[in-house]
């Protein structure tokens, strides 16, 4: 499947992207210029060769903040759609093999976690186990895994009426066994591609809390926190918010764009998609003249 997805533009183009934002993730914090955290006088300081993108209201230097949080902004989207794909994912698999009281109890908890407002909820459960990015990420994770369980289970049912399935069954298969060997290897793609909206979605989400100060401590740096404290001071540096606003937009467009790559190189669009590249070379060979030659 990597090989498909890399044979796409947009397969190739989110790819890189999301390679440089995990390059920022490891590297960024360990080749920033400057203590992310050390004030100065020379505040609100535009371009200059000691601070490339300027300082904030407090003379802190803009780009290392940036390459400083940008560990805590990817990793926490990352922990968003692990945790979600993780309490959404299994439940649904296991829902269509598991019985009728399993399947009904699942899916009024699916129906719960979609009506909450979510917002409200990730601000009450943080209040009560503290403000850390952690318990953050794990709440929104869980208020996200919806999305997971009912792709997992459409896609599980899909599979579970197939004739080597029940096949399986009626020999005495174990549950764990048809999973791992049938069922797995099937839902794996849709469950491929709701991973990739989710990290998109996560960056979102991250940014959205860190804007409000939620789940982050002061004076630790985010994209989000970034977007917040630059808000205040648009009148004397207006570009400031554009460089972390351009880094959560490309990433979210590249979450998006690896979600629309997967979906066409899996399944029937992916099949299509190899029978057409391979009838290619059948019509040029077909085209092409043939070599002059002639006898004397």
């Amino acid at each position: 499947m990597v090989r498909r997805i890399l044979g796409l533009t947009t397969g190739r183009i989110a790819v890189g992207i999301l390679t440089v934002m995990a390059l920022l993730a490891v590297l960024g914090p360990l080749v920033a210029p400057q203590d992310p955290l050390a004030t100065s006088d020379h505040t609100l300081a535009g371009f200059s060769g000691s601070h490339w993108l300027g300082t904030d209201y407090l003379g802190r230097d803009v780009l290392s903040r940036l390459l400083d949080g940008s560990r805590v902004s990817v990793l926490s989207s990352l922990e968003v759609a692990v945790t979600a794909l993780v309490v959404g994912a299994v439940p649904g698999i296991l829902s269509v093999y598991l019985g009728r009281a399993f399947e009904w109890v699942t899916l009024r908890l699916v129906d719960t976690l979609v009506a909450l407002p979510f917002l409200l909820f990730a601000v009450a459960v943080i209040a009560l186990l503290g403000n850390g990015l952690t318990q953050a990420m794990l709440v929104t994770g869980v208020l996200v895994s919806p999305l997971f369980y009912r792709v997992s289970r459409a896609a599980t049912l899909s599979v579970a009426r197939s004739q080597y399935v029940e096949a399986a069954v009626i020999s005495g298969a174990s549950i764990g066994w048809i999973v791992r060997r049938h069922v797995w290897a099937k839902v794996l793609p849709a469950i491929a591609v709701a991973f990739a909206q989710t990290v998109g979605v996560g960056f979102v989400i991250v940014s959205s809390l860190t804007f409000l100060g939620i789940g982050v401590q002061p004076p630790e740096p985010t994209w989000g926190g970034l977007l917040a404290s630059d808000l205040g001071y648009l009148g004397q540096r207006p570009w400031a918010p554009a460089v972390p606003a351009l880094l959560i937009t490309a990433t979210v467009w590249a979450g998006n764009l690896l979600a629309d790559a997967i979906r066409d190189v899996s399944g029937e669009a992916g099949r299509a998609l190899i029978d057409a590249r391979r009838a290619r070379p059948n019509r040029l060979d077909k085209t092409d003249p043939a070599p002059a030659g002639g006898t004397r």
